[in-house]
């Protein structure tokens, strides 16, 4: 029963239709938040998945036992993505080790292809950290993710992008859906050899849109929300870590105050 909604919902939306003169249908990639969406991402036929946690603050990471059992499990394509915290997209230099570190482990399960990418603090393309990222991903290949839908310059972009060999951007053509900005994604489609992979708010109810326009692949959660408690006895969520603007750290002196007070404690 776990897996009706989500499944019926996918099988809907993998229906489309054949238009003249097109060579192939348009494949789906779900974007999976668990191995519960892995698997039936599979069952309800999508082409493929790009796997993460976390999909209320856009995506980070998943675990290396996600990952692993996604990997043992699943026969269709695997892409990952590699981004060790919400908020922003610059990286301490400590976390860009982290991903690299994450990278290398995805390349030693077979991973198909990485998605990620690396912005300066003024949203213009850090394009000296994600060369060494699609470097790293070889032979697998690489998806700049969503923080494409912050740069500034997107046609510019778009083409150091492709000089790296990026094989395809993940975007919602830099509006709220991809249906908003589907003249964007219009544009950025018809002037590159890159992959443009319309993202954000695509459902049955709009992924022809995309079909008729020509784009090769969508990207879409096609979630549904299950109830599984009546109600927690106090909540876990905090809306304090929900800022994009802000990232959460532990403040050492926070920590040091904690340890004065016991360290005086008779």
């Amino acid at each position: 029963m776990y897996l009706e909604p989500f499944t019926k919902h996918l099988l809907t939306i993998n229906k489309i239709p054949a238009f003249a003169g097109m060579t192939e249908k348009m494949k789906i990639e779900i974007c999976a938040n668990s191995y519960q969406s892995a698997i039936n991402a599979e069952k309800a036929g999508a082409n493929r998945i790009e796997l993460c946690s976390e999909l209320a603050v856009g995506g980070i990471t998943p675990s290396y036992g996600l990952l692993k059992k996604v990997m043992n499990d699943l026969t269709i394509p695997v892409h990952v993505l590699i981004r060790p915290r919400s908020g922003d997209f610059t990286f301490s230099k400590a976390e860009f080790e982290i991903m690299k570190e994450n990278i290398q482990l995805c390349k030693e399960l077979g991973v198909a292809g990485i998605v990620s990418g690396v912005l300066h603090l003024d949203n213009t393309l850090d394009i000296e950290r994600t060369q060494k990222l699609v470097a790293l991903s070889k032979p697998m290949n690489f998806t700049f993710h969503r923080a494409f839908d912050w740069i500034q310059n997107p046609i510019e972009s778009i083409k150091e992008l492709e000089k790296i060999g990026v094989s395809r951007i993940l975007t919602s053509g830099q509006e709220a859906s991809a249906e908003k900005g589907i003249q964007n994604l219009i544009e950025w489609n018809n002037t590159t050899n890159i992959t443009i992979l319309p993202g954000g708010g695509v459902s049955s109810k709009n992924i022809l849109l995309f079909q008729e326009n020509e784009f090769k692949e969508v990207h879409l959660s096609a979630s549904t929300q299950i109830k599984t408690i009546a109600k927690p006895l106090i909540s876990m969520n905090s809306h304090t870590h929900f800022e994009e603007t802000k990232i959460a750290t532990s403040d050492v002196q926070k920590i040091k105050n904690c340890i004065a007070i016991l360290s005086n404690e008779k």
